[in-house]
């Protein structure tokens, strides 16, 4: 039976046949086209539950589950072997910015987690890379969260791509835990009929001078469902007026991972957090108090502030 994906981006109606693409179609058109059907306007359930504990004294956490979220995903940038994705989450009618995916084709350079609000540099060979393609997940100001490498697989009527790395703590979990410092992530992206699932089968673990204890794992689902167009109408509108900024700060972010072997995430500067001041620099840019090279000079200068160098921070 023919199995047909039709979705929607930026005005186009675009239709997948995958029975087509499995006889021989071409293998980075299907990629870039399975990464393409995640975006569009969708309802979203989150839910997680902590499953089996290496201590028993350890209590597992419950379920937890949020619903009727709507999230629309659009391709803020894309180029021959790159596309970016951007959540525009809608809550309570406001447009939060959600989270951010940089897809690489063959990439050769992450940013892997250490821990700690720590990354560092890791090359990895071509051959190893060969045919694949990293996501880079970024957060709400487009910092550093996890990276990862592997291959999009197309095959018995089913696209996905899976991988695992290392991440700081989920933004649930960032305030109100402490007995751990890594997230493990195995991390699994799926098309569906209806949308796409993002499965994760996590492991929370205490990483001290180079050693790992896992304390217990967690099993994540994301569950994305196309729904009307309509009802992203006030998200596309915020991404409309403030898309231009994101490009800046998008740019900026590459100029201090450039400069950088291993970056330090600080959580305050001058008392503020980066969502302070990010958020301050947009309302600057939407009212033209601060436009082209000014802008770009200010938010790198901010990036810079927030992101130190691992290596000097060692050192003092």
């Amino acid at each position: 039976m023919k199995h047909i994906i039709t979705f929607t981006m930026a005005g186009i109606c675009l239709a997948w046949t995958a029975s087509a693409q499995q006889k021989g179609g071409d293998k980075l058109a299907q990629d870039k086209a399975a990464i393409k059907s995640m975006c569009g306007c969708q309802e979203v359930t989150f839910e997680y539950t902590e499953t089996f504990p290496a201590d028993t004294s350890y209590r597992p956490k419950g379920y937890h589950k949020i619903t009727d979220a709507v999230e629309y995903v659009t391709v803020a940038a894309e180029d021959k072997n790159r596309i970016v994705l951007q959540h525009l989450l809608i809550a309570d009618s406001m447009v939060i910015k959600h989270w951010t995916e940089d897809w690489l084709y063959e990439n050769q350079q992450l940013l892997a987690y250490d821990k700690d609000d720590e990354w560092k540099k890791v090359s990895l060979p071509a051959a190893q890379v060969k045919g694949q393609w990293t996501q880079k997940v970024y957060g709400v100001d487009d910092e550093p969260r996890y990276e990862g490498s592997a291959t999009w697989v197309h095959t018995d009527g089913r696209h996905y791509w899976e991988s695992a790395s290392d991440a700081p703590l989920p933004r649930r979990e960032y305030t109100t835990r402490k007995d751990y410092n890594v997230l493990h992530r195995t991390n699994h992206h799926e098309i569906t009929a209806t949308g796409s699932i993002h499965e994760q089968d996590n492991l929370k673990v205490v990483r001290i001078n180079g050693t790992d204890k896992v304390i217990v794992g967690e099993k994540g689902l994301n569950t994305y469902n196309r729904t009307d167009e309509n009802r992203c109408k006030l998200a596309k509108a915020w991404w409309e007026q403030n898309q231009a900024f994101w490009a800046v700060v998008r740019k900026s972010w590459d100029k201090v991972y450039g400069g950088n072997s291993a970056i330090h995430l600080q959580r305050k500067v001058n008392n503020e957090p980066l969502y302070k001041v990010m958020a301050a620099l947009e309302e600057k840019a939407l009212r033209k108090e601060l436009t082209g090279a000014a802008l770009e000079k200010e938010v790198t200068a901010t990036l810079q502030q927030f992101a130190t160098n691992k290596e000097l921070s060692l050192q003092r």
